[in-house]
């Protein structure tokens, strides 16, 4: 069924009743595999994604097979001088409607995984950890649109809970515009953390950005967009990546406030590393 537009002009909500710059729902854990480094679940709307991240090992490095993976200089060849990062994403059978299998060798698939480990490369300091690799495990359990966007903010919620040192939050999110290639609207508006259905109708790309900044990691645009428009769509994906990171710092300020009151950390204590550019 294709997506009617019309009501954007009349009541600008969107199909979900959302308006244009309004996030979905977000829940997100930390910690939630024990045996893990570090692992997290994330929500964002529909779209849910559970992640596993283990390392840094030297282990991990030898024995990396079926992963995309890089290094911060590009590179993933043996004995280099920064870690590796081994991304590898799985989809359940039951993420979708169709039920449809994918493959390991799924060419979507090796994209998004080349994606996100390039994205993470670039604020990682994967240099204090030398012949190692970090081993990342995205598992898509539902799909309902965003889900680059889903696949970036989970991965670093789980680095971080796993304690690797990173400059600041890579946060990712999806901007859209209320009218299609075809009707050459210049003046069409731009929407944030588009679903599975207005991503089936409308252009879209995916932007992730630096922490609060402007600085921008990663950009992912697959459809067909007028110049004209693509300025307001990063700029509203950049408006949502500080929404999303707000919500990221809480979920692990509100996991380290429990951790203190559990005692399984002691308040006030620092764990200080030394960190050479």
């Amino acid at each position: 069924m294709p997506l009617d537009t019309s009501t954007y002009s009349l009541a600008l909500l969107r199909i979900d009743g959302r308006r244009w710059n309004e996030l979905r729902q977000l829940r997100g854990q930390v910690r939630t595999q024990a045996a893990a480094d570090g692992s997290s679940y994330l929500e964002m709307g529909n779209t849910k994604v559970m992640c596993v991240v283990t390392g840094p090992s030297e282990e991990g490095k030898q024995r990396r097979g079926g992963g995309a993976g890089t290094s911060a200089g590009g590179s993933t060849a043996q004995g280099t001088n920064v870690a590796d990062i081994v991304v590898s994403v799985v989809v359940a059978g039951f993420s979708t409607t169709d039920r449809k299998k994918r493959a390991r060798s799924d060419k979507r698939i090796q994209e998004l995984q080349a994606t996100v480990s390039k994205s993470l490369a670039a604020t990682l300091h994967t240099h204090l950890f030398p012949r190692s690799a970090i081993s990342i495990s995205l598992h898509i359990l539902s799909q309902d649109g965003s889900l680059l966007a889903c696949l970036i903010n989970a991965a670093t919620l789980a680095l971080v809970d796993a304690g690797i040192p990173m400059t600041d939050y890579l946060v990712a999110c999806s901007a859209g515009s209320t009218s299609s290639h075809a009707a050459g609207d210049e003046r069409a508006d731009p929407l944030i953390d588009l679903n599975s259905q207005e991503e089936q109708e409308l252009p879209f790309l995916t932007v992730a950005t630096l922490g609060a900044s402007d600085k921008v990691a990663a950009l992912v645009c697959e459809s067909r967009v007028q110049v004209g428009r693509l300025e307001g769509m990063m700029a509203a994906a950049a408006d949502g990546c500080v929404g999303i990171r707000a919500y990221l710092d809480s979920v692990v300020r509100e996991k380290g406030r429990k951790m203190v009151a559990e005692g399984a950390v002691e308040k006030g204590v620092n764990m200080a590393m030394d960190i050479d550019a």
